[in-house]
C-alpha cells in the first residue's frame, strides 16, 4: 500500500502537514528509484512561501545530505536569486523527482535523467507540496520540472520566460535549470546565458509586487 499524503485540512497546519508528507514520502515505493538512492530529498523552505522553485531531481550532493539544491547548481541558483532581487526566504525549493537517479562511471555517480514513468509517479508528491503551500507563483526550472507541472505540451525552448497556467490555476514561470549553465560555463556566450537566467528570475519579483 502506498503512503497517504496529508492535507492542510486534516492537520490544520501547513508546517505540520509538510513534515507529515515528508515522512510519508520516505516510505514511498511508487517507482524503483528509492532502491539505490541514499536518501529521499524532499522540498525545503517556508510553508507560507510565495514562490516554489521546482528542479528536476536531487544530485549527488543532495542525495548524500538529504537537502535540495546544496550542490553547485543550488549555489548558482542562490546567487542568481540574489542578483534578481528575489528574497530567498520567500521561496520553497523542491524537485519533480525526490530520489537521485544515476549511473556509475568508475567510483563516480553520474546523473541520469528520470523517465516519464518516474516523473509521473513522483508528481503526486510535488502536487502535495503545492497543495499545502499554495504559493502565488511556481518556477519550473528545466524540461523535467515543466513536464511534471504542465505535461508534454509545454516546452522550455518555446515558452521560456512566459508565465503559463496549470490545470489547477497555479501560474508557472518557465525557465532553464541552473545546471544547464554549469555545463556551458566556459562556452562562448556563457555570461549572456546566465544574465538571461537572472532576467527570468526577475519576473518573480515583478509578479509578486
Amino acid at each position: 500500500m502506498q503512503p497517504r499524503a496529508p492535507t492542510a485540512a486534516t492537520t490544520g497546519d501547513s508546517t505540520e502537514a509538510l513534515e507529515e508528507a515528508r515522512r510519508a514520502a520516505e516510505r514511498c515505493t511508487r517507482c524503483d528509484l528509492y532502491r539505490d538512492a541514499t536518501h529521499l530529498v524532499f522540498g525545503e523552505g517556508s510553508p507560507q512561501a510565495d514562490v516554489v522553485l521546482v528542479g528536476e531531481q536531487p544530485g549527488d550532493k543532495e542525495d548524500l545530505s538529504a537537502h535540495p539544491f546544496v550542490g553547485p547548481a543550488g549555489q548558482l541558483l542562490d546567487r542568481s536569486l540574489e542578483e534578481a532581487g528575489v528574497d530567498r526566504q520567500r521561496c520553497y525549493v523542491t524537485n519533480a523527482v525526490k530520489h537521485f537517479k544515476f549511473s556509475h562511471k568508475g567510483k563516480r555517480r553520474i546523473h541520469a535523467k528520470p523517465n516519464i514513468g518516474e516523473v509521473r509517479a513522483c508528481a503526486w508528491w510535488l502536487a502535495t507540496e503545492l497543495r499545502l503551500i499554495q504559493p502565488r507563483l511556481v518556477v519550473a526550472m528545466g524540461a523535467t520540472a515543466l513536464f511534471s507541472l504542465l505535461g508534454k505540451d509545454a516546452k522550455v525552448t518555446r515558452d521560456r520566460g512566459q508565465i503559463l497556467s496549470s490545470e489547477t490555476g497555479l501560474p508557472i514561470l518557465v525557465t532553464i535549470h541552473p545546471s544547464a549553465l554549469l555545463r556551458a560555463w566556459d562556452r562562448a556566450g556563457a555570461k549572456q546565458d546566465r544574465d538571461r537566467f537572472v532576467d527570468d528570475l526577475r519576473k518573480v519579483t515583478n509578479y509578486l509586487r
